[in-house]
């Protein structure tokens, strides 16, 4: 019985009362057109990578293991490819009768999306795909399991090798710390990350998209222009996704906005939504917009804001807006030491605005009892900020 590719079969199902005449042998060149269509919508590399991964498994000759060494050594990326199909072969032996029936069910669903190529290969004739199936590596009968094999192979390793990470890295900023960098996810001038002082990020490229996790801190992305592997932020319970632009991300447990996400755009649009929910659920902020999200990834409403107010930290201000002592002190320390101490919740408490220098803690405190009903008190090297008595 010829096997099509777009169907997966296990065990054979119990033959009906009388048996039927049994199938004709496989026509070889049947076969061949059957894997060389199969063939031409899959990357010619990742059906070479099965093929040696399977010619392996039965042993190779010197002459047979010095071509492997060569196709090898043509590209870095073969040697991952081959790795991704042993393992994936290694794991289709392991599975169970009921497992291959939901694998079928799941490649017939997915197959659409799934066999898409990223990019067409070169053309390959039937009698090369013949002549590298048939050239002595597997007996004729052992050739339909050997195709489906195959099949199987590089449709599950295409699967696992697009979300195995092509690049992953997790950077960090200490108090008073800031790095600019660019990442290597586009030739020449890839999207950049800007890391305020105390903040970390961890980095994950993928072949179809590319993420970034905000652990702590805030950040500034201008990010490569790329529709086909979109660009998503999570931070906190929120996800920012964008395919080109320039934005702030802050998600911080001190400081302004502390357990909040807050997105600012300076350019281009980002697309915010609770995580984990559907896209029905995002906001669309466009630049000179800004939005606020609780611990719990609630969205709250978009304000206006000037582009020139986004990340101010970065040339080298805090800026403050009804901001409660308390967090603008915590602000402060993000930078360095200040020695500034609220002890009364009723003065921590106190709104504050305004744009200082991210390392002028001694100004901003200062000034204080002029904005504000406080006066400083001094105990050895830390300085309080108390009531103003009448």
């Amino acid at each position: 019985m010829n096997l099509r590719c777009n169907e997966f079969t296990h065990a054979p199902a119990p033959a009906p009362a009388p048996a039927p005449a049994p199938d004709p042998d496989p026509d070889p060149d049947a076969e061949a057109s059957e894997f060389e269509a199969f063939a031409l919508t899959q990357n010619s590399a990742d059906i070479q990578a099965a093929i040696w991964a399977l010619r392996k498994r039965s042993g190779l000759n010197p002459a047979q293991a010095a071509a492997l060494a060569d196709w090898l050594a043509t590209e870095p990326r073969h040697v991952r490819a081959l790795d991704d199909m042993a393992h994936t072969i290694d794991e289709l032996q392991q599975l169970s009768a009921s497992e291959l029936t939901a694998l079928k069910r799941r490649y017939s669903a997915d197959k659409p999306a799934a066999l898409q190529p990223a990019r067409k290969p070169a053309p390959l004739s039937r009698s090369r795909w013949w002549h590298v199936l048939h050239q002595g590596y597997w007996p004729q009968a052992a050739l339909t399991t050997t195709v489906f094999a195959l099949c199987a192979a590089v449709w599950l390793g295409g699967l696992w090798w697009q979300q195995r990470p092509v690049f992953e890295h997790t950077y960090a900023t200490a108090r008073g710390q800031q790095l600019s960098l660019t990442l290597p996810d586009a030739p020449g001038q890839g999207s950049t990350l800007q890391l305020d002082a105390a903040s970390e990020a961890a980095v994950s490229l993928y072949r179809d998209r590319r993420e970034v996790r905000l652990q702590e801190g805030q950040a500034m992305f201008a990010v490569h222009p790329d529709a086909q592997r979109p660009f998503h932020i999570w931070a906190g319970n929120v996800r920012i996704t964008v395919v080109g632009t320039r934005f702030s991300v802050r998600h911080s447990r001190s400081g302004r906005n502390a357990g909040q996400t807050v997105v600012e755009v300076e350019e281009g649009r980002v697309r915010v939504a609770p995580a984990n929910t559907d896209t029905q659920a995002a906001l669309e902020l466009v630049a000179g917009q800004r939005l606020v999200a609780d611990g719990q990834g609630n969205l709250g409403a978009v304000i206006t804001m000037q582009t020139t107010a986004v990340a101010p930290w970065r040339s080298g201000r805090v800026s403050f807006d009804q901001t409660p002592l308390a967090e603008a002190i915590a602000e402060f320390e993000r930078y360095g030491y200040t020695g500034l101490i609220v002890r009364d919740p009723v003065v921590a408490a106190l709104p504050v605005g305004g744009s200082y220098s991210l390392h002028q803690h001694q100004e901003f405190a200062r000034v204080l009892p002029e904005l504000l009903p406080v006066r400083l008190r001094r105990h050895g090297e830390l300085t309080e900020i108390i009531a103003q008595t009448k």
